[in-house]
Order: C-alpha cells, then structure tokens, then sequence
C-alpha cells in the first residue's frame, strides 16, 4: 500500500530526539523520517510533515499539532502522546485518555489509516519501575481508544527486546539510532508497508564492574537527570523556542519546509 501525505504528531519520540543528524531540521533523523524515506520512495507524489515537538504533553500535542494536521489532509497519521504526563508527580489517567480518546476520533474521521503506540514497558529500569502501574493502566486505555477507532496499534509494552540499554539514547530516556531504526521496521510492518530496513549494529555492551557502573551513573545523573528535574521544577521544557521539523508536506528531508497558508503548529 502507498501513502501520499504522510503527518507525524507527537513529542520527543516523533521529532527524533536521540537520532542525532546536523543535516537535519533539529539536527535529528528519527523513526518518524526513516519510514518517510521508505513510503518516499513508493510513492512520486508523496509528502510528509512532522509536528513533533520536544517535551510536550498532551494537552500541548492537541492544542498546537491536531489542527494543523487535519488541515494538511493526510491519508496516513501517527501519533504518540502521554509519556510526559505519565512521568510528571500527580496524573489523572482516565481524563487524559478522554482527551486523548476525542483526538483520535477526530483524526479516524478524516478516513486517514491512524497509527498509535502504547508507551514502552519500564520493569527494566529501576529508575522508571514505581511508575510502571502507569504505564500499564495507560496502555490498555489506549487501546481500547484504538479499537474503538480502527486505529493500527505499534505495542511496544511488549517489544522487550527495548530493555536492552543499547537501543537507548545515553540519557536513558530516548531511544537511540539502533532503536529509531528498529521503531521504524515495526511501524512499517503494522502498516504492511514493503521495506528493506535492517537493523544498525548495536554499539558495545555496557560496563560490567561496579567501578564502571558507577561512573557511567554518575555521569547519566550530571548530564540528562538533573537538568531534566532542573527543568521540571522551573516549568521549562527541552522544546521550548522550538519549531516542528517540517510543518507543511515536503519531500525533502534536510530542509525546514516553509510554513503553508495553514497554522504550523510551531
């Protein structure tokens, strides 16, 4: 199956964070880009817009990225939202997924094929373990907010090959280029999209001793924890000042598309 005007919603997942590329908008590549190159490549006429932005929740997603995409007329949507409100202290769950639940329905009914996660399952980690009752009462709101509207679900509560730390970016909280690209194969195998994306060699394992250990958490604590805590007590956000990679549909992939008649959601 082909797809002309393909448009990704969603935070730090969709924009790419994690997936580092200067050549880019943002300076990062992405699951969401790697299955725009291959339904690209299927298709002459094909155009893609990537709202993402960095931090956002999801009231922030619908308010600034729902609009635009309906105005763009796509014929394919992705959206991943929730994860950031899920890691705040206090979340009301069951009216998230109301809110989130309405999105949905207004995006099945432009006759789009709607493509959703449920969030990734974090029994792994020690770090993100207390919230994980969370992430599971979440998820299976999610999925029932899928199945109500047709939506395609990408699961990956049970893709538990992710709790392999190599598939991670070194700030543990975004998946690095072997897990984007991995990402990308299970989207486009939801889809049924025909693809020859492999998987990237994984870089070396982590360190073993507990000298090695220790050096690299204190590290991880200095460079991505407590700035992230920093920014959550002051109400800042990773995204702020920041615009969406391609607010319009584009093919081409390492220029910012010019914002359209439409709102940008930037």
């Amino acid at each position: 199956m082909t797809y002309q005007r393909y448009v990704a919603l969603g935070d730090s997942f969709t924009e790419g964070v994690g997936d580092p590329d200067p050549d880019r908008p943002n300076g990062l590549r992405g699951w969401a880009d790697r299955v725009a190159e291959v339904l690209g490549a299927a298709s002459p006429d094909f155009g893609y817009a990537n709202l993402a932005i960095r931090g956002r929740k999801l009231d922030g997603i619908l308010a600034e990225q729902l609009e635009p995409a309906l105005a763009l007329g796509p014929d394919l949507v992705t959206i991943y939202a929730g994860a950031n409100d899920i890691l705040r202290p206090s979340v009301d769950l069951d009216a998230l997924a109301e809110r989130y639940d309405a999105a949905l329905g207004r995006l099945a009914a432009t006759g789009a094929r709607l493509l959703v996660w449920t969030a990734f399952d974090p029994g792994g980690s020690a770090i993100y373990r207390p919230v994980r009752p969370r992430f599971a009462l979440y998820n299976e709101l999610v999925r029932e907010a899928a199945d109500r509207h047709g939506a395609t679900i990408v699961d990956f509560w049970r893709l538990k090959e992710y709790r392999d730390w190599r598939l991670w970016d070194e700030d543990r909280m975004h998946m690095g280029p072997a897990g984007h690209q991995r990402m990308a194969v299970e989207v486009l195998d939801a889809l049924g999209v025909a693809h020859d994306l492999a998987p990237l060699p994984l870089r070396e394992a982590a360190p073993t001793t507990r000298r090695e250990q220790a050096a690299a958490h204190a590290t991880w604590l200095r460079e991505s924890a407590v700035p992230w805590v920093h920014r959550r007590l002051t109400g800042r956000s990773s995204g702020d000042g920041l615009s969406p990679k391609h607010p319009t549909l584009t093919r081409d992939l390492t220029t910012r598309s010019a914002p359209s008649s439409a709102p940008s959601g930037a």
